[in-house]
């Protein structure tokens, strides 16, 4: 297929052709892969200035998207790649083989700096969801941190780079730049620019920027960094976002409050504790998604209410096909209990999607929610289980409500009333305005730049 690049993928390709380090914050659906592959094409037979390019991806997009664009654009069938995924034999064929490019997901980062003995000799990286290497403890951040200084070239690619708050930029932008704009240090970022916020004595919980600190944070990254966002530079379809209440009966309420209250609940001859907040929570969604497990991993199923409300809106739907995002296992074994459902993991499941050979498809969203394209089986999602997760969040949406799809896309929400759901949407909503005031500091304004060349 002809590539025919919008003016922001221009722009876009030729800020990571001039800007050595860079983060492109694109929203889902705008091309980051064949924005970031035709730069690389030029990089590597135009100015020489690349050689050998390592591509980290989730797992998914590793295996099956980054190979697609490749094989998909005429300009790019130049362009060599080696998929290093499967079994350690396998990734390790895969490293030695001849290409231009290789793919490796990654959960294999930390394997591929101090385990594989391969050297390290890629002089260009691109991280696809740079969000992944936001907390500065993981594995893969130490790995890749490590061998950092080898890396001439480095690209960063998400379209949600702060989904918990400011405080995931740091190990993000420590990776690209190695510290120069935001620290080098976690400790230093933290009591510049934030304070306490939840704390119990002497243990703090959570951070809240100070006065000021968002608008020093975005004008530090910003001569490095670009934010575009879909809705201004491609005609979107409508997007219709829609809470579907359901209610527990007086007794199964009076369950889900008194372990709330209590944080044991005793299920026919069954204890289940929740020793923290966080336990709790993740109980009190299971709960209002209708199961909840014990300490033995055995769910206990207390309510239909969000199965009845599922079957209304597949009816509903009339034919047309439904994607479900679910969260917990029982959620999936009641939902395929009760439905003819297909789950989406392989990339034949993806290709029978988008050929409309599925009606009733579920997801998981921290297995699917990134860089698949979906759009072309369907319009409507389902959320039967809510998520904190931000990214997660924006990211399986953006599977349907993304560059290429045809219709209005439906995105409903399950919301079980007097339940930790309510609390969800609304953090979820909290979360998103912080999210945009980042993405607008760093906004490109194509118009006004033309103007100025």
């Amino acid at each position: 297929m002809q590539y025919k690049p919008h003016e922001y993928q221009k722009y876009a390709t030729n800020f990571v052709l001039d800007h050595p380090v860079s983060a492109i914050l694109l929203d889902m659906g705008l091309g980051k892969s064949v924005i970031t592959l035709t730069a690389i094409t030029e990089l590597l037979f135009d100015r020489f200035d690349a050689h050998k390019i390592l591509v980290i991806a989730p797992l998914r997009v590793a295996r099956d998207t980054w190979p697609a664009e490749i094989e998909k654009w005429d300009h790019l069938h130049c362009l060599t790649y080696s998929v290093a995924i499967g079994t350690e034999q396998e990734r390790r064929n895969a490293l030695m083989a001849k290409a231009d490019i290789y793919l490796i997901n990654r959960e294999n980062v930390d394997w591929l700096v101090t385990k594989s003995n391969l050297p390290f000799d890629f002089d260009m990286v691109v991280i696809d969801e740079l969000s992944s290497f936001k907390s500065y403890s993981a594995k893969r951040f130490k790995s890749l941190l490590k061998v950092r200084p080898k890396i001439k070239r480095i690209v960063g690619l998400t379209g949600t780079p702060s989904s918990n708050g400011l405080m995931d930029l740091w190990a993000e932008f420590r990776i690209l730049d190695m510290g120069q704009r935001l620290g080098r240090y976690i400790t230093h970022y933290r009591n510049k620019f934030f304070t306490p916020d939840k704390r119990n004595q002497q243990m703090v919980f959570s951070y809240k920027p100070l006065p000021g600190a968002e608008k020093v944070i975005y004008r530090l990254i910003s001569d490095i960094t670009i934010s575009m966002k879909s809705t201004d530079f491609l005609k979107m379809p409508e997007c219709v976002i829609n809470e579907v209440p359901v209610y527990l009966s007086p007794d199964e309420q009076d369950i889900y409050d008194t372990f709330r209250e209590d944080m044991v609940l005793k299920l026919k001859n069954d204890e289940i504790d929740a020793v923290n907040a966080a336990v709790l929570s993740g109980k009190l969604l299971q709960m209002a998604n209708g199961a909840v497990y014990d300490e033995d991993s055995n769910p206990h199923q207390i309510h239909d209410r969000k199965l009845d409300a599922l079957e209304d809106l597949i009816e509903g739907a009339n034919g047309k096909p439904v994607l479900i995002a679910y969260w917990y296992n029982h959620d999936l074994e009641r939902i395929c209990k009760r439905f003819d459902v297909r789950q989406i993991k392989t990339s034949k499941d993806i290709t029978d999607w988008n050929s409309g050979n599925i009606q009733v498809a579920v997801i998981h969203p921290a297995s699917a929610g990134y860089g698949l394209n979906l759009q072309s089986g369907g319009s409507t999602l389902i959320w039967f289980g809510l998520t904190w997760s931000l990214e997660l969040y924006q990211q399986t949406n953006a599977r349907l409500w993304r560059q290429g799809q045809r219709d209005t896309v439906v995105i409903h929400h399950i919301v079980a009333k007097g339940t930790i759901d309510e609390q969800v949407m609304t953090a979820l909503r909290k979360k998103e305005k912080t999210q945009s005031d980042l993405i607008n500091a760093v906004k490109v304004n194509l118009t006004v730049r033309r103007k100025i060349a």
